[in-house]
């Protein structure tokens, strides 16, 4: 067996002798140094690259007879312009996926959900929104229908029932309540309003 011994670190004369690192200095030194690395980076980091301005479109369409030009984000919904462009409220803002028909408007006589529409791709286009269905005083016929039927309670999904229910009529799709229920099917109702709901889509289409 070798009885060699490592070589131990010799003090110079004249220099206290050193005695190795205790844990606690161990993680203090380190801690410091860590924290001194850190702070550098911060410093000397590059500063951020300015974010990048969202390319915009400008489109004329026809909303409830008025036609209007205006300049979009690529990225903004048929519901963002109505609501936060041009003012029209009525469109409600729901599930903002397409689930719930709270935004449904007419574009082209077609039923659409607003919230799923790219405003870019509506150029030239002719929509309707609940606000464009009563001619002055008077009301579309589903909306009278709606209040002799009773067909609401909160309202919050009511203006997407009724364009939904106009574009049911206009496709020709009220031979039955089952068909009826069938196509406004799209439309969700947390009240539970169905049956009045489609009572006065039947009253509108003249089958009631």
């Amino acid at each position: 067996m070798s009885t060699e011994r490592s070589p131990q670190a010799v003090t110079p004369p004249g220099e206290p002798p050193t005695s190795p690192p205790t844990r606690r200095t161990f993680i203090a030194t380190t801690t410091v140094v860590g924290g001194a690395a850190v702070a550098g980076g911060l410093i000397a980091s590059p500063p951020a690259l300015a974010a990048e301005v969202p390319a915009g479109s400008r489109l004329s369409l026809t909303v409830n007879g008025v036609r209007h030009t205006v300049t979009v984000d690529n990225r903004t919904s048929l519901l963002d312009l109505l609501r936060e462009h041009l003012d029209l409220t009525g469109s409600k803002k729901g599930c903002n996926a397409g689930a719930c028909g709270a935004c449904t408007v007419l574009v082209d006589g077609r039923r659409v959900n607003s919230c799923l529409t790219l405003a870019v791709r509506l150029e030239g286009a002719e929509v309707t929104t609940i606000e464009g269905l009563a001619q002055g005083d008077r009301l579309h016929p589903l909306q009278q229908a709606f209040i002799d039927q009773d067909a609401f309670q909160c309202g919050f999904c009511t203006p997407g029932q009724i364009v939904s229910g106009v574009g049911c009529i206009q496709e020709g799709h009220t031979g039955s309540p089952e068909e009826i229920r069938e196509w406004m099917s799209g439309n969700l109702c947390r009240c539970g309003c169905y049956v009045k709901i489609e009572r006065a889509v039947e009253q509108a289409a003249g089958r009631k």
